[in-house]
């Protein structure tokens, strides 16, 4: 039962406790003059019928509270609990040296013997690159047609050697079909500008100008930020020369049309002739139409190195 259903209950009590009491007082013998009621005795009995029932009120209250459940502390940790040591991703840059080490790589290098050291295939091996390396034509040919999917193929034709006619037909298609990166050292381009490497120069978007003499070797860069000069060699230069050749320093190439960019040539100015370093086809390419013996040892190894790291960049772009 609800307090506010008991209190009604109790006050009725009161009442009817009150008229019974006044009523046993007024129906005495009739005979007999009644006493005098005692007004204090009756409003004492009253107070203490009341405080009774008070009392009785106040217990079942008590008994009708809701126990309340004891608090409840809660501790806080006073120590983190340990996390986990971060797993360390792989940049960009050990993720492309991870792939370049792994890439499969075909070298042919004609500067062979006493007068004339390869400079190619030392930079290949400081590298730490998986090169099959060769300074055989035939053996050059005979990899070619072999069925591996080279990811870079190096032509560094220096000792008057001519890789040419046939070649091409099996060099082009790798790099346009499978996307093959190139790199060529081709200083003979006006012996076979007309022949079938035509097929990759066309493609490029360069041609044959004229024959570079033997004169001033200079060679101004004409992109310095490119990173053929920055990436990952910088600070060396191709106007200082050692001419070891004499016959000529060269052939001069000039653009025709798709992405080919020259980034270095005879005059500091002259970005669309007068070149004499081209890369081309989405960046995969690049042909180099001077004699590295020309040069200094030091500066062309950090150029060959730039070279290796810019064609295999733009190879794994397309060939995730």
């Amino acid at each position: 039962m609800s307090r506010s259903n008991r209190r009604p209950i109790l006050t009725l009590g009161v009442v009817l406790f009150i008229v019974t009491l006044a009523c046993s007082i007024s129906l005495g013998p009739a005979a007999s003059q009644p006493p005098t009621p005692d007004a204090t005795r009756i409003a004492l009995e009253v107070q203490g019928t009341t405080m009774a029932l008070q009392l009785t009120q106040a217990a079942l209250n008590a008994q009708a509270a809701p126990t309340q459940p004891p608090p409840v502390t809660v501790v806080q940790p006073t120590d983190a609990p340990p996390q986990p040591p971060p797993t360390i991703q792989p940049t960009p840059t050990q993720d492309l040296q991870a792939r370049m080490r792994s890439a499969k790589i075909l070298a042919y290098e004609d500067s062979m013997g006493a007068f004339l050291q390869p400079w190619v295939k030392p930079t290949l091996d400081l590298m730490g690159l998986n090169v099959t390396y060769t300074a055989d034509i035939g053996d050059l040919l005979d990899y070619l047609n072999s069925g591996t999917r080279w990811d870079l193929i190096i032509i560094a034709a220096e000792s008057r050697s001519s890789v040419q006619g046939e070649f091409w037909d099996v060099i082009v298609p790798k790099v346009t079909r499978d996307k093959t990166a190139l790199i060529v050292e081709l200083w003979y381009l006006s012996d076979t500008a007309n022949g079938r490497i035509a097929q990759l120069t066309s493609k490029c978007g360069i041609r044959f100008q004229k024959e570079r003499s033997a004169g001033d070797l200079s060679i101004y860069t004409l992109h310095p930020e490119h990173p053929v000069f920055t990436t990952p060699n910088s600070g060396f230069s191709l106007t200082n020369y050692v001419g070891h050749w004499d016959d000529k320093g060269g052939d001069y190439i000039q653009t025709t049309g798709g992405d080919a960019v020259i980034l270095a040539g005879g005059f500091p100015k002259r970005s669309s002739d007068y070149g004499l370093l081209a890369t081309c086809i989405e960046g995969r390419v690049i042909i180099q139409t001077f004699s590295d013996h020309d040069y200094h040892r030091e500066d062309i190894q950090a150029l060959w190195e730039n070279y290796v790291t810019w064609v295999l960049t733009n190879h794994f772009a397309v060939m995730p």
